[in-house]
């Protein structure tokens, strides 16, 4: 490893262990208040991070976790009502659980009074807690407390009493544990969490599961955060969605040469180029190449003004960030409709012109910079539409140096022609003249604009839940675009700008419009639940559709880890751990969305030993324990729930839901972890990765 790797994999380090510190996005401070002689408060007081949010009290069962105080000791004082929350409560239809949800964002304090009833008073206890945010949820969380306190002097001696709100806590004293807790929780057997978590499971995952009677392997224990974070690192190079971009941006450049307000310019630059050549030749080469990087230069510009405008971290956040992608819709419709001939897209002439005359008025270096400025300004209404969209799909990857990678293969594809030809005038001669054709580019364009706009149409329609653009609704405006663009290319739809003297249309294009119609004719069985694999990175998810003929489930085969892995390393298979919650709305999300798709289903069940780990499985453990957390705090684990949070927290270094890790035999991490996203491709990237790397160190 190479010193420049040696640092970023440091870097990586760091920010991971930064993370996994800055973990809990509810702050709680707890303390007790005297409100009178006879009357003790106790107070949770909570800073809520921006776009999380903390659940309510008593919410129903089947919901997500709700907010309990939880009492182990209470000597002297008796509960006066229940526990009540201060605060703005949101109360919301949640679509994954069919229920009203009441959850609190920013800041929230929830109380409990107590009647002192004894002349010393003591209470210990936890409060239990929910959090979620759009993209995943925190398993049950606590704040523990243990006060006490003096009630009145003619009060009598407090008499030892114990309660409980939820469950029995109260069977054994929590049992210290030396070093992080692993070996204690290695040498508990998995019979209570088998009993606990088979009554949750359907008949036939309970019979796919096996009795165990050995005692757990502390190795599958032993934390594996360093090896996680290296494969993270490597996922998050992203060199292979750069090199998308990258080409991307050709692609796009060399599309808007070939419009009508870019080709027509080639031979006027090559002419006033070669005019300069006719004394000097080396002068002339110099500033076709000054031209040429002058025009990267101004594009690259570009990208670093919309890097600059929103940050690296607003970047980052554009692929889920609805009104953004609201706007972006607009903005690519907006596009799509000026390539169409609605309207013309163009910067005031004046702004040309004054570029224009400032070039002729200068010399050297800067009337070349002057001239491709004036490129840009004049070429605006059919570069721009490609400029937006390439900036929209660079935006919204995650990557902050997406734009500007786009950018520089956009402006090198549209540079190098000018280039080029002003090196080698004679080529000019070979090249297209201007017609017809260029105007069918931009209406070819036109198509394809409108058609992705609506992806980012959908990315709005899924956070707001409007189901305006489920995925048969996609699916159909989809196969109508390109079943219109297939007419129009076999010369059956016609636009006003369009030659209609024009009789019979090119072969090539004949040919795309039949590639038109044949994709269009591809999608239509997705309408009745076809998994239609080329458009499933774009339209909605499966679970979105009214009518699937051919629903896929996926059950676990266990959800006991230790069982689970044995089970594994008996069968030959990899792991698939999924850390999830009973009330993990964003695991719904994903079990419903991505592990409907059939090939997702046939990797999970047959070639992986997918394990479920409920972190908030209230069942008891026999014992509860008391473990060292990575930052240095103790935490006492007292049921199932617990015991898998703490088996993510310490072997993974994380601690949210849904969170999915493959690994071998040994509990070692075949690949980077996934967490939410709605991405079936990149689930199965995912997937296979984890095989490919099982297969290769079996």
């Amino acid at each position: 490893m190479n010193k420049r790797n040696t640092l970023l994999f440091i870097f990586m380090l760091f920010v991971s262990i930064t993370a996994f510190a800055q973990q809990k996005p509810a702050h709680f401070t707890v303390q007790q208040k005297q409100v009178s002689p006879t009357e003790v408060d106790l107070i949770f007081s909570a800073k809520i991070d921006a776009g999380w949010h903390v659940y309510s009290t008593n919410l129903p069962a089947d919901g997500p976790t709700s907010t309990t105080l939880h009492i182990e000791k209470a000597e002297g004082v008796t509960p006066v009502g229940k526990l009540t929350a201060r605060g703005k409560e949101l109360n919301v239809f949640d679509k994954a659980f069919e229920m009203k949800l009441r959850y609190f964002e920013n800041s929230v304090s929830f109380i409990q009074r107590y009647k002192i009833t004894a002349k010393t008073y003591t209470i210990k206890g936890y409060l239990e807690y929910g959090t979620c945010n759009d993209e995943m949820c925190m398993p049950p969380m606590q704040v523990e407390f243990n006060y006490k306190g003096n009630g009145p002097a003619e009060a009598p001696a407090a008499t030892p009493a114990s309660t409980s709100t939820t469950t029995d806590n109260t069977a054994s004293a929590a049992t210290p544990v030396a070093a992080d807790g692993l070996s204690a929780l290695a040498a508990m057997t998995a019979d209570t969490a088998k009993e606990a978590t088979t009554a949750k499971m359907d008949s036939t995952t309970a019979t796919a599961q096996t009795a165990v009677q050995s005692t757990p392997d502390a190795d599958l224990w032993t934390p594996v955060v360093k090896e996680l974070a290296a494969f993270n690192n490597a996922q998050n190079n992203k060199s292979n969605s750069l090199w998308y971009i990258f080409f991307m941006g050709i692609i796009g450049g060399l599309v808007a040469l070939l419009t009508p307000c870019v080709w027509p310019i080639i031979p006027m630059t090559v002419s006033f180029f070669l005019k300069r050549a006719k004394d000097d030749r080396k002068k002339g080469i110099r500033d076709a190449i000054t031209y040429g990087i002058s025009i990267i230069v101004i594009y690259l510009g570009l990208a670093s003004i919309v890097t600059a405008a929103f940050g690296p971290q607003k970047l980052n956040e554009l692929a889920t960030n609805a009104p953004f992608n609201i706007f972006f819709f607009l903005l690519l419709l907006v596009f799509a409709f000026s390539f169409f001939g609605w309207f013309e897209l163009r910067l005031p002439s004046s702004w040309g012109n004054a570029v224009d005359n400032k070039a002729a008025a200068t010399t050297g270096l800067l009337s070349i910079f002057l001239m491709a400025f004036t490129l840009s300004l004049v070429s605006f209404s059919c570069t721009a539409p490609v400029v937006g969209l390439l900036l929209v799909q660079a935006a919204t990857s995650g990557d902050w140096v997406a734009p500007a990678v786009g950018m520089f293969g956009f402006a090198l594809a549209l540079a190098l022609p000018f280039t080029l030809f002003a090196l080698f005038p004679s080529w000019l001669k070979q090249a297209p003249k201007s017609g017809s054709w260029m105007n069918m580019i931009k209406v070819v364009l036109g198509f394809i604009e409108l058609a992705f706009s609506l992806k980012f149409l959908s990315v709005a329609d899924l956070a707001y839940g409007w189901h305006i653009l489920d995925r048969e609704t996609f699916l159909s405006i989809w196969i109508a675009l390109f079943g219109l663009l297939g007419l129009y290319l076999i010369g059956k739809l016609k636009f006003p700008h369009d030659d209609s003297d024009q009789k019979a249309m090119p072969v090539p294009a004949i040919m795309l419009g039949l590639c038109s119609l044949a994709f269009s004719i591809y999608m239509v069985p997705g309408l009745w639940g076809a998994p239609c694999k080329a458009v499933s990175a774009f339209a909605p998810p499966i679970n979105t559709q009214d009518f699937n003929l051919a629903p896929q489930t996926v059950h676990a085969q266990y959800t006991d880890y230790e069982e689970g892995m044995r089970a594994a390393a008996a069968a030959g298979k990899p792991v698939l751990i999924d850390f999830t919650g009973f009330g993990c709305v964003n695991c719904r999300k994903m079990e419903a969305s991505v592990w409907t798709d059939s090939r997702v289903a046939d990797k999970l069940m047959k070639d992986y030993v997918l394990i479920s780990l409920y972190v908030d499985d209230k069942t008891p453990l026999k014992q509860p324990v008391e473990v060292k957390r990575p930052d240095g705090t103790t935490r006492t684990l007292r049921t199932v729930g617990d015991k898998w949070s703490y088996l993510e927290e310490t072997k993974f270094g994380y601690l949210a839901q849904p969170f999915y890790v493959p690994l071998d035999n040994a509990g070692k991490p075949l690949n980077g972890s996934f967490s939410f996203k709605e991405d079936v491709k990149a689930y199965l990237d995912f997937l296979d990765k984890g095989l490919e790397n099982y297969k290769a160190g079996k």
